[in-house]
């Protein structure tokens, strides 16, 4: 008995030394892993210069309000009007992918009109590839909030002030990314990673609002970017 202990760990330990030995040959002799593994442990800033696009996503609600209503559907009293849309085809619901997080909402629901899922969608595609570009490999952004029922629009504007009544947020052609919190793969996310995020994001929605796909706001006080089908 004693010597089949003995035997089954030495079996393992050389299980575990030649898995240690590939693994380190994997990454030493393949220069693009190598260069992963580096990324994904070092805390230097990205080289990069990249003109902050943030300031320049200021639509105003008052300006696009009554062209996004029409771009949407109607109104949601609450879910079950909600979910009918679902049914109908009127609204998709929208889940977390390999781009983006959707995170649990409160005020609103996982949801917009097919042709918002798209632009989300383009948005997410872009962002990837611009941080991987980088370096910060499987980044993916967060979404906040989305399609809102009328009943909770009064509670929300007890916590933020930008909620509006007329907020495309109303008819399903909304969404807002945080601009402060991502996931990407990475020992540990420096400043300067966040920054890059950050602007890399604002230029992709930039980008996608200068080819008149969208309307986008830089909201500040609720950290995030409000963006609108067009």
């Amino acid at each position: 008995m004693k010597f089949n202990r003995l035997h089954l760990l030495f079996i393992i330990k050389v299980i575990f030394t030649a898995f240690f030995l590939f693994l380190s040959a994997y990454y030493i002799f393949n220069k693009e892993r190598r260069s992963h593994l580096f990324l994904y442990f070092s805390t230097r800033c990205l080289d990069y210069k990249q003109k902050d696009f943030s300031r320049s996503l200021n639509d105003r609600i008052v300006d696009y309000s009554a062209a996004a209503k029409l771009k949407g559907t109607s109104a949601s009293k609450d879910e079950t009007e909600l979910q009918k849309k679902i049914s109908d085809g009127r609204l998709v619901k929208v889940r977390s992918t390999n781009k983006y997080l959707v995170e649990r909402m409160i005020y609103s629901f996982p949801a917009v009109t097919r042709e918002s899922k798209m632009l989300l969608d383009e948005i997410g595609r872009r962002f990837r590839d611009k941080t991987s570009a980088k370096g910060l490999m499987e980044a993916r952004f967060i979404v906040t909030s989305m399609t809102r029922k009328t009943e909770s629009i009064k509670s929300l504007r007890r916590a933020n002030q930008n909620a509006s009544d007329n907020s495309p947020h109303m008819y399903g052609n909304a969404f807002d990314i945080s601009y402060k919190r991502f996931i990407v793969r990475k020992w540990v996310l420096t400043n300067c990673d966040k920054k890059f995020l950050k602007d890399a994001l604002g230029e992709v929605i930039w980008q996608l609002r200068e080819e008149g796909k969208c309307w986008a706001t830089y909201e500040k006080g609720q950290s995030c970017f409000h963006v609108v089908l067009r």
